[in-house]
């Protein structure tokens, strides 16, 4: 803050203008900040005219009044989308953002419905409108009128976002698209009853397939309501299709313009008719370098309008050369069917049976009672050799005669039977001398003869243990007692009390001249205890003073 005459005030950095190409201006508009000079608002109190304190909705009221008359009616400020939402209700709440700081902002349903792009967080924009106070909330707001994105135009960015929707739902698969009629009857025509489009394509058509006819639904093709009235007819035209006699395809277009001139055929209810249209339809919007979304979705793009009716028609002078060559060649394929005609009729009057044919049925019935006599024949080596079949199984039958069969079955089962009381019996006998054996083997490993002899066992085992334990134990204190003494011999206060001592310099044991340079005080360790002394030049003889 800085203090200016009597008041004081508050620098707020605020676009005036919009953006220019090399960012905003930075320009500041100084806001009186209370009344009064500064020793009084220190050190004063404000109240109302009655006396007595503030309420808080006069407070809210205060503030508010200080910002309606302080601050310009319309402030442009940039930043960054945050939080938004949209309810049932229309408006758009939203907060503005950059690095340092953030707002609160309110669009209200009238101004947002105006909008071409959706917002969405993250989305760099300038928002412009007023600095107001929600009073039962006592919360200071942004009242934005009017919102655009920030290095693109709103139309272009509402154009991008549209795309990308429809390109996720699979408006503009091409697996969808349909493939135009080669001779359409009738084509119906979507655009300015006024404009030069419906002139050229009229004269185009004329020009070259005079024979189609031309259904014209008259729409405007810009300005508001304009998606709407073609998205309409686009529908009127499919549903009325068989009432007017069939629709074979569908040119819906205008000539070129500016991006606002073409938005109408950049609006998704245009977008969505034309995918839900069950006839072909020519999207030809502006110039050849104008892409719409109806393009995109359309089943076949056009250039230009002129572009679309050459490609709804086919050229009548090339239908006739066509023809023409059609009918040369039939003219060819049907004289030379004739001739090939003529040349088997030729063959066939040359035909024998045709030139007698009484001789050719004479020959072919000597053929038949050949056949006739070679089939009699046949028959009766069959027959024979039937019969000679017939004798052999009467033979076997008289042999397999059940009587004899039944002769052989029992001599075979008295074999059978005199077998199986010999192997009986030699069974019995085997299964005998296996339990003799069985028996004296369990009468040799009887439970009480086992049980003493583990008894014998088991006391002999006793008392090598413990003549085990005994000599381990000794052995152990033996070791434990040399162990002991080796121990006790290197304790190194027996071997001080040798007469030996430890000297240390800074706290290390010295164990070569080399690690007590001369004048280095040192440590000397006794049996009795310990003295500090100084080393002398380590040359002499005398090391320590």
């Amino acid at each position: 803050m800085s203090a200016r005459g009597a008041g004081t005030f508050i620098r707020v950095p605020i676009i005036v203008n919009p953006p220019h190409r090399g960012g905003p201006p930075d320009m500041t508009l100084p806001l009186a900040y209370g009344r009064g000079p500064e020793d009084e608002r220190r050190g004063g109190t404000f109240s109302p005219a009655g006396g007595g304190p503030l309420t808080v909705s006069q407070l809210t009221a205060l503030i508010r009044g200080a910002l309606v008359d302080h601050l310009p009616a319309t402030l442009m400020v940039m930043g960054e989308l945050s939080n938004v939402s949209r309810p049932a209700s229309g408006h758009l709440y939203f907060t503005l953002k950059d690095s340092g700081s953030e707002a609160r902002c309110v669009m209200w349903r009238s101004a947002a419905a105006g909008m071409r792009f959706r917002p969405v967080d993250g989305l760099a924009v300038i928002a412009t409108g007023g600095v107001d106070v929600y009073e039962p909330r006592g919360q200071v707001q942004f009242y934005v009128r009017k919102l655009e994105p920030r290095g693109v135009g709103a139309l272009e960015l509402a154009f991008r976002q549209l795309r990308e929707k429809l390109q996720k739902e699979g408006l503009f698969d091409p697996g969808r698209k349909r493939s135009l009629p080669r001779f359409p009857r009738q084509i119906a025509v979507v655009t300015s009853p006024t404009g030069a489009v419906l002139r050229d394509i009229i004269q185009t058509v004329r020009r070259r397939y005079p024979c189609v006819t031309l259904l014209v639904h008259p729409t405007r093709v810009q300005g508001d309501g304009a998606a709407e009235e073609i998205a309409a007819a686009i529908g009127a035209i499919n549903r009325n299709s068989q009432r007017l006699g069939g629709i074979d395809v569908m040119i819906v277009g205008r000539g070129g313009g500016s991006l606002e001139d073409l938005w109408p055929f950049n609006e998704e209810a245009v977008a969505r008719a034309i995918f839900a249209s069950d006839i072909p339809i020519v999207s030809a919007v502006g110039h050849e370098t104008d892409v719409s979304i109806a393009d995109l979705v359309a089943d076949v793009r056009a250039p230009t309008p002129t572009a679309a009716a050459e490609l709804v028609v086919p050229l009548r002078a090339d239908l006739l050369a066509d023809l023409d060559e059609r009918a040369a060649r039939l003219r060819r394929a049907a004289g030379h069917r004739i001739e090939a005609l003529t040349a088997r009729l030729a063959r066939a009057a040359s035909n024998e049976l045709f030139r007698d044919p009484l001789a050719w049925i004479g020959r072919r019935s000597q053929r038949v009672d050949e056949a006739a006599a070679r089939l009699r024949a046949a028959v009766m080596h069959r027959l024979a050799g039937e019969r000679a079949r017939l004798h052999r199984a009467e033979v076997r039958l008289n042999r397999n005669r059940p009587e004899a069969v039944l002769a052989r079955r029992r001599e075979r089962l008295g074999a059978m039977a005199h077998r199986l009381f010999w192997a009986q019996g030699h069974v019995n006998v085997l299964s005998e001398r296996r339990l003799s054996a069985a028996w004296m083997g369990l009468l040799a490993a009887s439970p009480s003869k086992r049980i003493r002899a583990h008894g014998v066992l088991l006391e002999q085992l006793r008392g090598r243990l413990g003549r085990a334990q005994t000599e381990q134990r000794a052995r152990g204190i033996a070791a434990l007692a040399a162990l002991a003494a080796r121990l006790e011999a290197a304790d190194p206060k027996r071997v001080l009390a040798r007469g030996f001592s430890i000297t240390r310099s800074r706290g290390r044991i010295v164990t070569h001249p080399a690690q007590a340079p001369a004048g280095e005080k040192v440590t000397t360790q006794t049996a009795g205890g310990e003295f500090d002394s100084r080393v002398l030049e380590r040359g002499q003889g005398e090391l320590f003073e």
